[in-house]
């Protein structure tokens, strides 16, 4: 596969309102990803560029290139409350594009300087080059980092995540947070019913996490929509033929039935209880800085 291309993008502002979150505020630095995930719900964004959710998701990138300033313009109206932010929420904040671009890292200074609470949604393991801006957000204002890992086993994560670092890589990352006192966990998303979702995967996953130092592991069950749903089955029928029929007797609508999720979540507690791992929390702010001084005399 030869190197994506690059187009700059142009917006009037860097953050987009979101309802029914848990948060209401999320940025994205850049629109499609080089990580080329089949079971990503981002594909069917492509769409608004009259591209595919195929391979051009993974091979024609956007670039918010004057994302910095428009974050500045959002962060620095009279009205802004400094609620959280969650980055990461369409297509990956540190895809390869972000060593470049550094998108990512001006967005992070400017939460930090304005002190607004963010959560960081990732694949990537480049966060470790931002470990000062990461630290610095997190005392003044409050960051969760969630790294993305839905399973160890390197067979599926070569099939479904081919243009991502290795899980064990990204643990190595998410342990270089943890020392630097960053709150970070894992995020098992999405779990792939008869693959990641099998109680021995997940209990892999869940158990490197605790030896990672992970704070927290939370999970979301693969769900399919338009776009996405004909892209991932057609990948399905190509790599695992011996699921397809069973995803399409799954999958009547865009979710997993609801028993079916609730036993993966069953699971995922028992996991929890046993390796003393924490819930995914989603606005954990740092003190306010002046309380903090004054309460420290400075």
């Amino acid at each position: 596969m030869g190197l994506p291309l690059v187009q700059p993008l142009e917006v009037r502002s860097a953050l987009n309102r979101v309802r029914g979150m848990p948060f209401k505020w999320s940025l994205n630095p850049y629109r499609g990803c080089a990580h080329g995930c089949h079971y990503c719900f981002a594909r069917s964004t492509h769409s608004y560029f009259e591209l595919d959710a195929d391979g051009d998701f993974s091979s024609v990138l956007f670039a918010k290139v004057n994302l910095p300033e428009a974050l500045e313009r959002d962060l620095s109206r009279r009205a802004w409350r400094r609620e959280l932010v969650a980055i990461g929420t369409a297509t990956d904040p540190y895809q390869p594009l972000e060593g470049s671009y550094r998108l990512t890292r001006a967005a992070l200074r400017l939460l930090a300087r304005y002190r607004t609470p963010a959560s960081i949604v990732t694949k990537g393991s480049m966060m470790v080059r931002d470990i000062d801006v990461l630290g610095e957000l997190a005392d003044v204002a409050g960051l969760t980092v969630c790294h993305s890992i839905p399973t160890v086993d390197e067979a599926i994560w070569r099939r479904t995540e081919p243009g991502t670092p290795p899980p064990r890589q990204r643990l190595r990352a998410m342990q270089r947070l943890r020392e630097a006192g960053i709150r970070a966990g894992v995020l098992m998303a999405p779990l792939l019913p008869g693959l990641s979702a099998e109680p021995g995967a997940m209990a892999a996953t869940a158990r490197a996490a605790a030896e990672h130092g992970a704070a927290f592991i939370s999970a979301i069950v693969l769900h399919l929509g338009p776009g996405v749903r004909e892209h991932f089955m057609a990948f399905l029928t190509r790599e695992y033929p011996e699921l397809a029929i069973d995803y399409g007797q799954l999958y009547v609508g865009k979710y997993a039935p609801r028993v079916y999720q609730n036993g993966i979540h069953t699971e995922l507690r028992h996991l929890r209880r046993a390796l003393g791992l924490g819930e995914r929390e989603w606005n954990v702010r740092a003190p306010p800085p002046a309380l903090t001084q004054l309460s420290l005399g400075l």
